[in-house]
């Protein structure tokens, strides 16, 4: 019996041959276990590669069952699996919003950063809309490499948006767009692992973060935009499965629940995030090191992160004291591979 894994990789071979980066668009799973998963089909001779491109063989065509190819399922391709769609005026924000961000700082490896899809800044903006959670709503972003600050401030509903982040670059990026566009976005240099500002604490009705997924990493800065939030307050966070196993995402959902917090919403590859800025920050280098030439990524944007959104039941219980440091892990090397720091020493 094929496990989850190998059973999409199989089934996605059937209809053509592929290439790794439209097999991992399709697998969303920890990406070890991926590799580690193509390796085991190719050594148990049920899928091949040439060129490039994965194909089944013909032990690997007896494997799939005929009856399931009969039964296609697919993503809405209105909505992109999202649950909503950013039309009207969002379409201007989007327009406007590209114009913006099309001078943001380039990401550094330093603070292992990288950015979503514009389409999808707009499309969580939209979300948050769809939930009234940004008309005379405050908002802290924990880290904003995204920059949805701008995308909320574009909309002109938010009452108040502050944007915590350790990059004084984006301090300097949002003064500037402040005077251009007449925002006031606030920016405060912070570490998360720093105590959390006691002018802060409990002052926020919705929160939004994308953090980073070591167990301390997800653990600080969930904890911190809790922190954050006034009773029955709103938390908005990104998180995959490419880096996080299921391990991880049971600790997430018990830590929430800890605190107080309900989760409401769930959506599946809600973010996509592009791997290769151009600049130091390629998180694709891992494929020079997986054993079988791959080639370059045509542009297949296959990082995604699903998007979870809770709700606070009453007052925040804060089980991670927000005055205390916290020390964090910023590379799972159990589990993450995609970091060019893990290949710093290592010849092909």
């Amino acid at each position: 019996m094929l496990g989850r894994i190998e059973s999409r990789i199989i089934t996605a071979l059937a209809y053509k041959g592929r290439s790794i980066w439209e097999l991992l668009d399709i697998s969303n799973c920890p990406l070890k276990d991926f590799i580690n998963v193509l390796r085991k089909l190719i050594d148990d001779g049920l899928i091949a590669i040439d060129g490039g491109a994965f194909y089944l063989t013909e032990k690997g065509k007896r494997s799939v069952n005929p009856e399931s190819l009969k039964i296609e399922t697919r993503i809405c391709p209105n909505c992109a699996g999202k649950r909503v769609i950013a039309e009207g005026r969002f379409k201007e924000i989007l327009e406007d919003f590209k114009r913006i961000s099309s001078n943001r700082p380039t990401p550094t490896l330093e603070y292992f950063q990288g950015y979503m899809l514009e389409e999808d800044v707009i499309a969580r903006t939209a979300l948050m809309h769809y939930y009234h959670d940004l008309d005379g709503k405050s908002i802290v972003m924990i880290g904003d490499d995204d920059l949805l600050s701008v995308a909320l401030a574009l909309t002109r509903l938010p009452s108040r948006i502050v944007v915590l982040d350790i990059d004084s670059r984006l301090g300097e990026f949002l003064e500037k767009v402040n005077g251009e566009y007449g925002f006031s976005i606030e920016f405060i240099r912070y570490n998360v692992a720093d105590p959390l500002p006691e002018s802060l604490r409990g002052q926020f009705d919705v929160f939004s973060s994308e953090p980073l997924e070591t167990l301390s990493g997800l653990r600080a800065f969930i904890s911190r935009g809790v922190a954050c939030l006034k009773e029955n307050g709103v938390g908005y966070f990104g998180l995959t499965h490419y880096e996080a196993s299921h391990k991880k995402w049971l600790a997430v959902q018990k830590l929430l629940s800890r605190m107080n917090c309900v989760i409401t919403d769930i959506i599946q590859g809600f973010s996509v995030y592009p791997m290769d800025y151009g600049c130091d920050a390629n998180y694709e280098a891992f494929v020079k090191y997986i054993g079988f030439e791959v080639g370059r990524n045509p542009g297949v944007n296959w990082y995604k992160s699903a998007l979870f959104r809770f709700e606070v039941l009453g007052k925040p219980k804060l089980i991670l004291k927000p005055d205390k440091p916290m020390r964090i892990q910023s590379i799972d090397k159990s589990e993450d591979i995609t970091h060019p720091a893990l290949y710093k020493n290592m010849t092909k």
